[in-house]
């Protein structure tokens, strides 16, 4: 293990191939601990770690590393031509193996290996340890549900440990016992750990909180809540200085409307008394009056122009973070009309625009019930015919597709139509030209959402399989605040207890391992 190892970033910057600049100028050092990266959907952070990773080439500035990266990618559920070895890892170690097995002895086997001969027992080992038992190690990505999917990333990280870790979004799709397990391993980690996440509870384990904003990157000392406390006073702090400002600026015009009127009355006088006066001593008398009003006027510019600059500076330190403006369809559904019938083991019925919540351990079946809804396959009975479905692996987009397209195809609204309800989902100018494959999680998050609530029509019952997933903080606030608006009936599968708890429902089901056994598909 290296002693010290340190992530620095110099005046780094990167812009995708389309112009879009995701990264601007950003220094800092990152070093042995558990640093965490926020911010808001769409400032860079996943690019920022790949950049580290080295899977992206910065376009100015540096990223140096002290030492060997391992890095969970936020996106592995999207591998579905993968399999498990691949995401552990120990893919040419395991191919190396089993030719030798088979009587292979060229030495690019023995070498892929090196002192690995046991990696097959340690990666079962580790497997199951982590609560994935009994599982063939060349099992398609594509099978497994998201949650094994991480667990089994995570796997890897601890096969091929490494000085310098890298996690983006690591509790997606984890049960409850999977995310303790993680916590308890964050808390004692060694060496460097940077983590981009939205879960509160792990952003409480770190030693600094790193804010992403506005392309520029601050360091806070202690985890989640003492930097939302900082943040907080900062902001509070500004709106008062706005305030103030925006005050004195209005003083200040008044006591120039004011000047102006008293300067027109003295000017009215003037000219009624010259009338009476001399011609030259008139004059003279004017072209005083007119330089003390200059002089006068020049004093209140000034003061007017100095109380603009204050409030635009003001401006300045007051966030107006942006965050999804959701309008989900008005689909009233009537409290009497069955939306969805499920049979054995479940025997469910929906009626009206109930809310269920499906819980349950990783593996057990939730997002196969979610595809059989979907589907309308079997023990589904009968299912409403209009369904959106929002669905975990975020993989129906078409990656060569751009956002505008993607959304265009299930819809029947005019390009301009579109742009402007894309502007609500934070998708604005050049960035709907954007390719899918480019998105980072939470964006393909949005624009999978997009997709569902702008199709033509609407929804009547909603799908949403982990939909918290990759949403930043506040987006989730306001993801809550919509689905409260919606009128139709609604199957939500989640692992976030404070999601949950935030939504109002009228059900919740809890999926076991003796309710897998029995055929939901």
């Amino acid at each position: 293990m290296h002693s010290s190892p340190t992530i620095s970033l110099s005046a780094l910057g990167f812009t995708w191939p389309d112009g879009t600049v995701a990264l601007d100028g950003l220094t800092a050092t990152f070093g042995a601990g558990r640093t965490s990266i926020v911010g808001l959907n769409g400032t860079g952070k996943s690019t920022l770690l790949r950049l580290i990773a080295g899977e992206l080439e910065p376009t100015t500035g540096t990223v140096t590393t002290s030492a060997p990266v391992n890095y969970l990618r936020q996106d592995l559920a999207l591998r579905a031509d993968a399999t498990l070895a691949d995401l552990l890892g120990i893919r040419r170690q395991v191919v190396a193996l089993a030719a030798i097995e088979a009587g292979d002895t060229s030495q690019a086997h023995f070498d892929a290996i090196g002192d690995d001969w046991d990696i097959t027992e340690r990666a079962l080992g580790t497997l199951s340890a982590m609560g994935i038992a009994g599982i063939d190690l060349e099992r398609p990505v594509s099978t497994l549900s998201g949650g094994e999917t991480v667990i089994a990333g995570l796997a890897g990280l601890r096969l091929v440990a490494a000085p310098i870790t890298l996690l983006d979004e690591p509790t997606n799709n984890l049960d409850r016992s999977a995310r303790r397990r993680l916590y308890d391993a964050i808390e004692s980690w060694v060496g460097a750990l940077v983590v981009v996440s939205h879960d509160r509870e792990l952003l409480e384990l770190v030693d600094e909180t790193a804010e992403l904003h506005s392309s520029s990157l601050r360091i806070f000392t202690g985890g989640y809540s003492v930097y939302r406390a900082a943040v907080d006073a900062e902001q509070d702090a500004a709106e008062r200085s706005l305030r103030a400002a925006e005050q004195d600026l209005r003083t200040e015009k008044r006591q120039r409307i004011e000047a102006e009127t008293k300067l027109a009355r003295r000017d009215a006088y003037g000219q009624k008394s010259a009338e009476s006066l001399p011609r030259i001593i008139a004059g003279g008398r004017k072209n005083a009056a007119q330089v003390s009003a200059g002089k006068l006027r020049g004093i209140h510019e000034d003061r007017l122009g100095g109380a603009a600059k204050a409030v635009a500076a003001a401006e300045e330190r007051v966030r107006n973070d942006r965050r999804i403006r959701i309008d989900l369809p008005d689909s009233a559904v009537p409290g009497g009309r069955r939306i969805l019938s499920i049979g054995e083991p479940l025997d469910l019925e929906i009626y009206g625009p109930e809310r269920i919540a499906v819980t349950g351990d990783n593996g057990v079946g939730k997002t196969t019930l979610l595809n059989a809804i979907a589907d309308g396959a079997p023990p589904v009975r009968f299912r409403a015919s209009e369904v959106g479905y929002l669905r975990q692996r975020l993989d129906g987009l078409d990656d060569a597709a751009s956002v505008l397209d993607n959304v265009r195809a299930v819809t029947d609204a005019t390009p301009n139509e579109v742009r402007a309800q894309l502007a609500r989902f934070l998708f604005r100018g050049k960035r709907v030209e954007q390719l899918a494959s480019q998105l980072s999680g939470g964006e393909r998050f949005r624009v999978a959402l997009a997709r569902i609530l702008l199709a033509d029509p609407a929804p009547q019952l909603l799908l949403l399989d982990e939909p918290t997933n990759s949403l930043d903080l506040r987006s989730i606030d306001h993801l809550v605040e919509a689905l409260e608006a919606y009128r139709g009936a609604l199957v939500v599968v989640s692992h976030d207890e404070d999601f949950l708890a935030r939504l109002v429902l009228d059900r919740r089901i809890e999926l076991t391992r003796q309710t897998e056994e029995a055929p939901i598909s």
